[in-house]
């Protein structure tokens, strides 16, 4: 699994909040000597990410607990097949066994959807790019799912990309006037970050062409037919800038709207409109 800053103390919040001052189900009904065996399994199809945090989440309730990973992080899993075992005390397996599959039953959500999404765009060079749209504090988790499933991620937080949007273009007062600004700040502050810009028309497309100044493109709500035109536009302009397109993009559309020949697609309902995996732990 890629490097999370702070997981762990990810996880530990995530246990308080469940477990409060105990695990009273398991305390009342479990004795403390008792041991046992633990399988979790897959129950429906999809792309499995988030094992190496169930495992973490085992060792930091318990870390007598023994977990064996059978599946890894963007394997296909089939309904059936069992994932990791777990052995060690019966009383920690329990009191684990909620947060470890919260965390992996939505993040291979995530991957599983993107994978399908990803899919459709089979033959073209369109890639398809996750959002900021992220629960917080699992933001690097869910777009580590993400790459999992086959997407791309687009820029981790407001730190490490610059992108003008609609109401930054409309307080800074127009398009010439955020990228001249954005240009001098990123200059005065000694910043190499890549500026990418929204824009809602091909009236602001051509502004942005003949300013310049940006590295990306974002075309914005554009119909098929639009958006084609913006991207031939871009394409002839003797300048490179990589295309994006956002806003709205379907199931039904995803594909046709690739076709424009446009560079990136952004989903935000990668990340934010999700269906977990259905995932159980039984005992062995």
């Amino acid at each position: 699994m890629t490097t999370i800053e702070n997981l762990d103390e990810l996880i530990k919040m995530a246990l308080r909040e469940d477990v409060g001052d105990g695990d009273h189900s398991t305390l009342a009904c479990i004795p403390p000597t008792a041991t046992g065996t633990a399988k979790m399994v897959a129950k429906q199809e999809g792309i499995l990410c988030g094992a190496e945090v169930g495992e973490r989440v085992f060792h930091l309730v318990d870390s007598r607990l023994a977990v064996s990973l059978l599946r890894h992080d963007g394997d296909p899993v089939a309904k059936g097949d069992i994932i990791m075992t777990v052995e060690g005390p019966s009383g920690s397996i329990l009191t684990a066994e909620r947060t470890a599959l919260n965390f992996m039953q939505r993040l291979s959500g995530i991957a599983t959807e993107t994978h399908r999404m990803v899919r459709m765009l089979d033959g073209l060079e369109t890639r398809l790019l996750d959002t900021r749209k992220t629960t917080p504090n699992m933001r690097l988790l869910e777009k580590y799912a993400v790459a999992c499933g086959g997407g791309t991620n687009h820029r981790i937080g407001l730190y490490d990309m610059v992108m003008l949007k609609d109401n930054h273009i409309d307080f800074a007062g127009g398009i010439e006037q955020a990228i001249d600004r954005t240009r001098q700040y990123l200059k005065d502050k000694g910043k190499d970050l890549r500026i990418e810009i929204e824009v809602r028309s091909l009236d602001e497309l051509q502004r942005v062409l003949d300013h310049g100044g940006v590295d990306r493109i974002m075309l914005d709500n554009f119909d098929i037919p639009t958006l084609a035109e913006a991207v031939r536009r871009i394409k002839a302009w003797p300048v490179r800038y990589e295309t994006e397109a956002s806003g709205g993009i379907t199931d039904l559309t995803l594909r046709p709207y690739a076709e424009t020949g446009v560079d990136f697609i952004s989903v935000g309902a990668l990340t934010h409109h999700i269906k977990s995996l259905d995932i159980s732990l039984v005992k062995k």
